[in-house]
């Protein structure tokens, strides 16, 4: 099954095989990177590279939502994402994410060139419905229980599986409701955001629940807490844990349904992974 994913005018064709998000953080205070790309020379590099490699959209984010981070003012988040946009759109129309809770740094993104907004709070912001509504932006509408300074201590969930569905399906619903067409919409289950390991593999294991609301899904485990703590790895030495999640993410039969994009770090091992699954699969 073919899906489209729609973003201000434009779109691309999601399944039968996954795509890739690349991931470049413009922080200095990343989990994993961002240290990495906050110089703009470093920034231009990573992001050739990532398209050179397959990724099919750039994720963008100003500001680091790892367990305890603080958050950062419109300014300095603002200071660091709209360079990073226009350096990347002066060599590349690829679709561009922003990774922001913010109305106004959203708002501001897609003016300089950014194509979908990338919520971690789940769009429960209504300006920042207004922004994608108005913008007819593409949305990844991700479920965070709590915020990043306090989402890791100790969540509890009456059943994650269907308590996370069930807020996907409202925010989708909302955001629709608003005006914003349903092929604008992705759901992110948001692993490791106010998630025990039980609870991430629990999600892992319900994505095609996750996939049968009719979105497509974007999954984010690329290094995280998930594949640490299975592997007594640190965040830099995970590429064989992402990729072995990323690998069992595909095998899970309905997980691909309406289209699975995998927000990574590593894009050409990624994208070497969804080819060779695709086929041998075939």
């Amino acid at each position: 099954m073919t899906r489209e994913f729609h973003f201000r005018g434009r779109s691309i064709s999601l399944g039968p095989e996954a795509k890739v998000m690349g991931i470049l953080n413009v922080t200095p205070d990343s989990f994993s990177d961002g240290e990495i790309h906050f110089e703009p020379r470093r920034l231009a590099a990573s992001a050739r590279q990532m398209i050179e490699n397959g990724a099919s959209i750039l994720d963008i984010g100003g500001e680091s939502s790892r367990p305890g981070a603080a958050s950062v003012d419109v300014a300095e988040e603002l200071r660091r994402v709209i360079p990073s946009i226009q350096l990347i759109r002066s060599f590349s129309q690829i679709p561009i994410s922003i990774d922001t809770v913010k109305p106004e740094v959203a708002s501001k993104a897609l003016e300089a060139g950014a194509d979908i907004i990338n919520d971690i709070q789940g769009m429960t912001n209504h300006l920042l419905r207004q922004v994608a509504v108005r913008e007819g932006a593409g949305v990844a509408i991700m479920h965070m229980k709590g915020l990043p300074r306090d989402m890791q201590q100790a969540p509890i969930y009456s059943d994650v599986l269907q308590d996370v569905s069930g807020f996907l399906r409202t925010q989708a619903s909302q955001l629709i409701a608003d005006g914003l067409p349903a092929q604008n919409i992705l759901l992110d289950p948001g692993i490791g955001f106010g998630k025990t390991q039980e609870h991430n593999i629990a999600l892992i294991h319900g994505l095609p629940q996750l996939a049968n609301l009719g979105f497509p899904v974007l999954l984010g485990v690329s290094r995280k807490s998930l594949i640490g703590q299975l592997t007594g790895r640190p965040p830099k030495e995970r590429l064989a844990g992402s990729l072995a999640v990323h690998a069992f993410a595909l095998s899970i039969p309905g997980s691909q349904t309406n289209g699975l994009i995998l927000r990574v770090h590593d894009v050409a091992a990624t994208w070497d992974l969804v080819r060779v699954w695709q086929g041998l699969s075939a």
